[in-house]
C-alpha cells in the first residue's frame, strides 16, 4: 500500500484533532454554537480517517493473502 494512502488517512487524524482543540476552545469562550460545529467537523474527519484506515487494512489484508 503506497504511503500516500497512509498519508491521507493521518492528514484525517490530525485534522480531526485540530477540530476537537478548535471546539474545545470555542467551547471555553462560551462560544457554544462554534463549539458544536467544531465537533461535527471533528466527528466528520474522525469518520473519515477511520473508512481509510479500514480500507489501507482490508488491501494490505488481501496483498498478503495472495503471497
Amino acid at each position: 500500500m503506497p504511503t500516500t494512502h497512509h498519508s491521507a488517512a493521518a492528514e484525517r487524524h490530525l485534522q480531526a484533532a485540530h477540530a476537537h482543540e478548535a471546539a474545545a476552545a470555542s467551547h471555553n469562550m462560551n462560544d457554544h454554537l462554534r463549539a458544536h460545529e467544531q465537533s461535527k467537523l471533528a466527528y466528520e474527519h474522525s469518520i473519515e480517517a477511520h473508512r481509510q484506515t479500514e480500507h489501507i487494512a482490508e488491501e494490505e489484508a488481501k496483498a498478503a493473502a495472495k503471497k
